[in-house]
């Protein structure tokens, strides 16, 4: 049975008391959901299948998940790169970026260099908050995600698609469908149109505020920070 979606409003709200009575700090909750990220493209992408990975970031938070993400590629042995057009000059984002600059992962401005020699891509550029026109130069970004034969992985959402009514109609993103897709917290309502393997990762939710939500917390296994679940 597929898992029960979370739309934009109550995502925002459940982010917002995760972060109040919930008592994670952001940093926390970027770092689990990060990691979940991280043991996704290890179930999809093993090392041994290619370790070139490209992480394209937006500027916001589903940037910092993949920023986070990306670190802890580079320790499973993986070779990470980032493009990262929009870098946030907010402190948290910037402790990030430094992490991975330590770990002497490169970060490119020419996305389309990077993904003629890529083996796997992740697409953390917009999650859940995404709404309105997609600027430049995601754009031609996503064109590319779309058209490339290189499998992608997209953090929360498929960039550009509307997150209760799934995939543009025009512009873009139109006839973008990734491979895998990586739900947050809880599957949105997009899932509804998306035909790849499917994710759930963060596992942030207590019992009791599942309830609130009315969620299902996943089936996660053992160590495990992300479990497949039915598309929909």
């Amino acid at each position: 049975m597929a898992l029960r979606a979370l739309g934009s409003k109550a995502a925002a709200a459940l982010d917002k008391e995760l972060m109040s009575t919930g008592a994670f700090s952001i940093d926390q909750l970027m770092e689990l959901a990060g990691l979940s990220v991280s043991q996704a493209v290890w179930k999809l992408h093993s090392p041994q299948k290619g370790k070139r990975i490209l992480v394209v970031c937006g500027p916001g938070n589903n940037g910092g998940d993949g920023l986070v993400a990306a670190r802890h590629l580079r320790h499973y042995g993986y070779e990470p790169t980032i493009y990262y057009p929009k870098q946030s000059k907010n402190e948290l984002y910037q402790r990030l970026s430094q992490q991975l600059r330590d770990l002497r992962i490169p970060f490119t401005e020419d996305f389309m260099a990077s993904l003629s020699s890529t083996d796997y891509l992740v697409d953390a550029i917009f999650g859940f908050s995404f709404e309105g026109e997609v600027r430049e130069p995601f754009p031609a970004v996503i064109e590319a995600l779309r058209d490339s034969k290189v499998p992608v992985l997209a953090v929360d959402a498929p960039s550009s698609w509307n997150i209760e009514q799934g995939p543009p109609s025009d512009g873009p993103g139109k006839g973008y469908h990734p491979d895998a897709l990586i739900s947050l917290t809880a599957p949105k309502p997009l899932v509804k149109w998306f035909k790849g393997r499917h994710f759930v990762g963060g596992r942030f939710l207590s019992p009791e505020m599942a309830e609130k939500y009315g969620l299902d917390i996943p089936p996660y296994e053992g160590i495990d920070q992300c479990v497949e679940v039915p598309a929909n």
